[in-house]
């Protein structure tokens, strides 16, 4: 982070008024000072140098070999005579000068990506700013908040994609993959370099260092781990940063950014033990990749913007090849367009600097034009199933079994035992009405020992669990201390049902999910009471039952599966919900249940705390996938740009399920698979990845960066806003197009007025081969595809012209997809996603 103050220095700042020096505190406005994002119109650095130099040189600002820099602490600065330096002491001059003898703090200097910087002022400073004539762009900064051992056989990596890359210990060699997380622990034989015989060169493109701290100490880092830094000024200022808690260092503190780490490159064979059960050996998609980790994102807040811009730059500087970020911003970036932000657009010349950028979609499903994660230059990721689950049941003494969740053991030989409610063992200093919430079996000192011992202990699940006021490790330990065979959840009425994780348990256990099955225990146990009709006292607890172990996985259920919780199309183009021409997701990977590496003192789920893996679900997993299988094709095609990347992906991805019928997507947070349906483009993208066929995929759609300049110039009223961001000028650009012309591999139109006419170029990556062309049409819309058939040798273009005709008026979404099917078994499909559909003369003539 050079030309920055210390963390510890803008501590100290905040605390007291410093003035005449380039990092100045404006204590006074406190209350009204915030953290603007600053950017100027003089291009930044990378900017100055095409992609094909960036990839080559090992560093465009000198700054020493990869191998001399890793253990360099980052507070030692680079030389004065360096760019970055120089860009620093610019900036700091226009402050002085913008405000003259006034307080302000800065931040961060960008200057590879953007060159702009991170300040903190009040509004009035603000305005100074802006009106600056070397200043383009003035934006508050935002918050952003976080967003395995099977997937890799369900994705058919041990017998295809990793066979073409040379087998898991070659997978992903020589590719650096950047983490804009929670940061990573270091311990995790996940990220160790000394697992395979094979010697671990650091990639010479790369020229990262690894941050030293008291938590992520010398040697932290090896020929795996080869980078790690940590940005956290913005949330610094605003004095919510815990030093305790959070961690001022790389050193994952929350178990995110370990987890998503692990899930994209973490070494190969890994076993898997939690709560003392061994379930497999992990692997990450790419074992054989390097890390690079820039933690931006903490535990007791999440992050800010000023944070991840900072760590992208510095990570797109480093020279990483991959930047995988499992984290979306807390509201739609306001302004005329959505993809008008300071992240999209750092990662706009991320993209530009030959760099894939993957992002999970957010966890706001399944409501329409929840998505957030907008620009075409971005690969979203959304989130499905896979067909690993943990279940287990409860068989009753009445002989009626009940499916639950509980990666727990079973009782033994299945033998029944009695059952008794927490409400039922209170000890005689405790009543309902002095704790109403005993029954969750959180504090062992209120219950009768006697009662409860060598029996099953039934425990309520209240939504007190999914706030982490209550928790099933607490429970357990309850239980434990009482000398209870078990524990049995029901679930309390209250809670309306939704999915639940299985979560590890050491002693014979079960959670109920469905409030109607804990109905049915709870109806079950209480007729088997046997009370005195005098006294009105419980004299015999009847009710017995047996629980199967959940250990064991079952493989047999239809997968995958688009999750409730993932977030759909459209892709809202602004604030104002308007539909963009851009189709988000891009696909969808696993994100469901998914077992991967775990901080030593990670935090962010309770259950796992102290485990060394835990199982996690969102499409903070999902993307991680994505980001890993698409080290493995960078690794094949090592000129592939960022786009051609995407198209692989995307084009060869898989419509079906494990048993040939359609993907599914789950339509409600209730009961999510009695609501679901078959799954549309804006609930998957091109389908779910198809890691195989992604290594070849016969054509590729090329987009430039030129071309997204082009789609944000043809934006209404952008022009000064794409100037104030890149600096340059929507006039240099000949003609300018919409969403649906950019050359991607899908068609979203938001309105179509009667006809429109789209063009895409397909190029081709391998030998001859002849293509056959069907398609389906979105309904009230008539498609014409031109030619039906055409032939292509490697490396040649193949121009098609699609026609969209309005047959009829409807504000329904409805979708379509074209077929690319050639003759030596390379297959893509092209998604259609039509909205708002208009027509005055109807006709059906194309």
């Amino acid at each position: 982070m050079e030309g920055v103050c210390s963390v510890q220095l803008m501590v100290v700042l905040l605390l007291a008024v410093l003035v005449g020096s380039s990092c100045q505190a404006d204590i006074s406005d406190a209350e009204t000072a915030g953290v603007y994002i600053v950017t100027l119109k003089q291009a930044p650095a990378s900017h100055y140098y095409a992609a094909a130099e960036l990839r080559k040189k090992t560093n465009v600002f000198n700054h020493g070999g990869a191998t001399a820099r890793r253990h360099r602490p980052r507070n030692n600065s680079t030389s004065d005579r360096s760019p970055s330096s120089y860009i620093a002491r610019v900036h700091d001059s226009l402050l002085r000068r913008a405000l003259r003898g006034e307080k302000y703090l800065k931040l961060y200097s960008y200057h590879y990506l953007i060159n702009g910087f991170a300040v903190l002022v009040n509004p009035a400073q603000a305005d100074k700013l802006s009106r600056r004539r070397e200043v383009a762009n003035v934006a508050l900064d935002f918050s952003v908040r976080t967003a395995t051992t099977h997937t890799p056989q369900f994705l058919g990596l041990p017998k295809g994609a990793w066979v073409q890359t040379g087998g898991y210990d070659t997978a992903g060699e020589g590719i650096v993959i950047g983490f804009i997380d929670t940061g990573i622990d270091p311990t995790h034989p996940s990220f160790a370099d000394d697992v395979s015989m094979r010697s671990y060169p650091v990639p010479g493109h790369f020229s990262g260092i690894c941050e030293v701290t008291r938590d992520f100490p010398s040697g932290s880092c090896n020929r795996k781990l080869i980078g790690a830094r940590h940005f956290a000024a913005s949330a610094i200022t605003r004095g919510i940063f815990n030093s305790t808690q959070d961690y001022a260092s790389p050193f994952d503190g929350d178990g995110h950014g370990t987890h998503t780490a692990s899930v994209a490159a973490g070494n190969h064979g890994i076993p898997v033990i939690v709560a003392g059960h061994h379930f497999g050996n992990a692997s990450g998609m790419a074992p054989r990749s390097h890390i690079a980790v820039y933690k931006a994102l903490y535990k007791s807040f999440g992050g800010f913007a000023a944070d991840v811009v900072a760590a992208v730059d510095q990570a797109a500087q480093d020279g990483v090849d991959i930047i995988s970020l499992s984290i979306t911003p807390n509201r739609r970036p306001p302004g005329i367009a959505t993809f008008f932000n300071p992240i999209d657009m750092a990662l706009l010349s991320a993209v530009k600097a030959g760099i894939f950028v993957v992002q999970a979609a957010g966890n706001t499903g399944p409501s329409p034009k929840s998505m957030s994660s907008f620009s075409p230059w971005i690969f979203t990721v959304g989130a499905a199933s896979h067909d690993r689950v943990y279940s287990n049941s409860i068989t009753l003494g009445n002989n009626v079994t009940i499916a639950g969740v509980g990666l727990a053991p079973g009782t033994h030989n299945d033998s029944m035992y009695t059952m008794i409610s927490a409400l039922h063992a209170l000890n005689n200093d405790t009543t309902v009405s002095t704790d109403m919430y005993v029954g969750e079996c959180q504090d062992s000192s209120s219950f009768d020992q006697d009662l409860v011992q060598g029996n099953l202990l039934i425990c309520s699940y209240s939504i007190r669990f999914v706030l982490g006021l209550s928790t099933i490790k607490q429970a357990l330990e309850t239980a434990k201390n009482l000398s209870a065979v078990g524990v049995v959840f029901y679930m309390d009425p209250f809670v309306i049902g939704f999915q639940l994780n299985p979560i590890p348990m050491r002693i014979p256990g079960i959670i109920i999910p469905s409030p109607d099955d804990s109905k049915i225990l709870l109806k079950y146990y209480n007729s088997s009471l046997e009370i005195d009709e005098t006294t009105k006292k419980i004299i015999r607890f009847g009710a017995v039952a047996s629980i199967s172990g959940g250990i064991k996985a079952n493989y047999s259920v239809s997968a995958p599966k688009v999750m409730y919780y993932s977030a759909r199309g459209p892709d809202p183009e602004d604030s104002f919900l308007d539909d963009a021409d851009i189709l988000k997701p891009n696909l969808v990977a696993p994100g469901n249940a998914i077992w991967a590496a775990w901080s030593s003192l990670g935090t962010d789920s309770v259950e796992f705390l102290g485990e060394n893996f835990a199982m996690m679900s969102g499409t903070s997993m999902a993307a991680p996938h994505v980001a890993g299988l698409a080290t493995l094709i960078k690794q094949k095609f090592p000129s592939f740009s960022p786009a051609a990347i995407a198209s692989a992906l995307s084009a060869t991805a898989s419509l079906y399920d494990n048993n040939g019928g359609p993907i599914m997507a789950q339509r409600a947070y209730a009961n999510p698979d009695l609501n679901q349906s078959p799954a549309t483009p804006f609930d998957m993208g091109g389908g779910f990845v198809n890691a195989t066929a992604a290594l070849d995929p016969g054509l590729i759609f090329e987009s430039s960066y030129d071309d997204y300049m082009s789609f944000l110039c043809g934006i209404n009223g952008s022009a000064p806003v794409v100037f104030n961001y890149t600096g340059q000028s929507c006039g240099v650009y000949n003609s300018t197009i919409n969403g649906a012309d950019l050359n991607l591999p899908s068609i979203t139109i938001a309105k179509l007025n009667q006809t429109r006419t789209v063009q895409r170029v397909v190029t081709s990556i391998a030998g001859n081969e002849t293509f056959s062309v069907g398609w389906s049409a979105p309904y009230g819309v008539s498609v014409k595809v031109t030619p039906t058939h055409f032939s292509v040798a490697s490396g040649e273009r193949q121009v098609l012209i699609v026609y969209f005709n309005a047959t009829m008026n409807n504000s329904a979404p409805s979708y379509g997809r074209i077929g690319l099917f050639g003759n030596q078994g390379h297959i893509l499909n092209i998604p259609l996603s039509v909205v708002v559909k208009t027509t005055y003369n109807i006709t059906t003539d194309n």
